[in-house]
């Protein structure tokens, strides 16, 4: 419940998005998990996301994007009433007779309410709503306590600034994780391995076995050598990627690099960054080693002008899987795009051809990246072939899932290449999440300073 009342100047409303982003993406989200809805509140109330929306981090995430300023007064108690009888109702997607499902509010606010928080917050509370409120600036802390749930000090939170409310995320992503470790508490149908993640868990097999499609069960390895795959990864180094955070996508490369069989009977990679312009940084097969590969993705300058996607597409299906640049008759290829913006070019034209000419496509889009686009690009089924996160910090959850989905062959255990590095990227990438949490930090301290 988001107060964008007129003191809420934009760029703090900007700050608040980011702080609902960060929510949204610590979170278990979908249909049969946690469901998320936004309102957005002035003078009058919004509806900016129900319960019964789309419930995927992407759509989220760009509808978070999306939200305007109301830029009016400021009827918090109107807005509490607006989410106990309509956005926590049936027919919004709220699962009444669904007990196990906690129901959540989150108050933001800076200001006075215009109006009576104290019954509306009571009537909330009644119906099982838990309330938290989280109260910046000039904000009267006497109505932060009017509107949350017992106990006060784990449901009431106050910041200077809206510079200062993103380091409560974390708080609120802890607070949700209601199970830390369902693998251990043997809720869970995997026939061999559990692998425990917060609040969730996945499959794993054994050594000689393969997880099959079904995500739970396994089937023992032929003793297959690993599987051939030519791999290009379509890089965007516009101006708006920034020089620091285009390191770190370089060492996200790396580190997958690092985890595969590479040789010139089994993985291949190639490197295309591009601009205004497109630069192949290498073809396929002119490195025949990880260490060459990595040395070289080091060495690769950063480019920093426009954002021609649709160019580089084009290069992808006309240049980089030609068999002039080292791609191999009969291997699967499988092209990775990263952009963190809209296009200046057509993209439709070389991302359907690259499709038609049997390319699994994979869409991997970052901060004002474009959904359209990305869907536009990635292959069939979309859902599976696109990806989005908010910044760079969790690209980690998105290399995950490539980890897993960028298999081509039909006998899992010939993608022993690709999905045994599965662990080991996992480690590498929640170390470079650091490194830039830690880069964050320090540019927040000294712009406070």
């Amino acid at each position: 419940i988001i107060d964008s009342s007129r003191s809420v100047r934009p760029h703090e409303f900007e700050k608040i998005k980011v702080f609902v982003s960060r929510v949204i993406e610590g979170l278990d989200v979908g249909a049969n998990a946690t469901r998320v809805g936004i309102i957005n509140y002035g003078s009058a109330v919004r509806s900016e996301v129900p319960l019964h929306g789309p419930q995927s981090k992407a759509a989220l995430l760009q509808a978070v994007r999306r939200m305007q300023p109301l830029s009016t007064g400021t009827m918090t108690g109107l807005a509490i009433q607006f989410a106990v009888s309509r956005v926590f109702s049936a027919a919004e997607g709220a699962r009444a007779g669904a007990p196990d499902f906690r129901k959540v509010a989150i108050v933001v606010t800076d200001g006075r309410p215009q109006d009576g928080v104290q019954d509306v917050s009571a009537r909330a509370r009644a119906a099982g709503i838990e309330m938290f409120a989280l109260g910046v600036g000039r904000v009267d802390m006497g109505t932060l306590r009017q509107m949350a749930s017992e106990p006060l000090d784990e449901h009431v939170d106050y910041v200077e600034s809206y510079s200062a409310i993103e380091k409560l995320s974390h708080k609120f992503q802890e607070a949700f994780c209601v199970v830390s470790d369902l693998c251990a508490t043997g809720d869970h149908d995997c026939e061999q391995l559990c692998v425990s993640t917060p609040g969730t868990y996945r499959c794993s097999c054994r050594d000689g076995f393969s997880l099959n499609s079904d995500g739970r069960t396994c089937s023992a390895c032929n003793g297959g050598l690993g599987s051939a795959l030519d791999l290009v990864f379509l890089i965007d180094g516009s101006k708006s990627v920034r020089p620091e955070n285009f390191e770190l996508v370089k060492k996200f490369i790396n580190q997958i690099v690092d985890s595969l069989e590479v040789s010139d009977r089994q993985a291949q990679v190639g490197l295309v960054q591009y601009s205004s312009s497109v630069r192949q940084e290498f073809p396929l097969g002119q490195f025949r080693s990880k260490k060459d590969i990595k040395a070289a993705v080091k060495k690769m300058s950063y480019m920093e002008k426009g954002t021609m996607t649709g160019q580089a597409l084009k290069y992808l299906v006309d240049s980089s899987f030609s068999a002039i640049n080292g791609a191999r008759p009969g291997v699967p290829k499988v092209g990775i795009v990263f952009t963190d913006g809209r296009s200046q070019d057509y993209i439709s034209d070389a991302a359907k051809k690259a499709k038609d000419s049997g390319f699994r496509m994979f869409a991997v889009g970052v901060g004002n990246a474009v959904e359209d686009e990305l869907r536009e690009i990635a292959s069939e089924p979309v859902a599976e072939h696109y990806f989005y996160t908010a910044d760079f910090r969790t690209i980690s959850k998105i290399g995950k899932k490539l980890q897993m989905k960028i298999c081509v062959e039909e006998d899992p255990c010939e993608c022993k290449s690709i999905v045994k590095f599965q662990t080991k990227v996992e480690e590498l990438i929640n170390s470079l999440q650091q490194k830039y949490i830690l880069w964050k930090i320090e540019a927040l301290e000294n712009k406070i300073i």
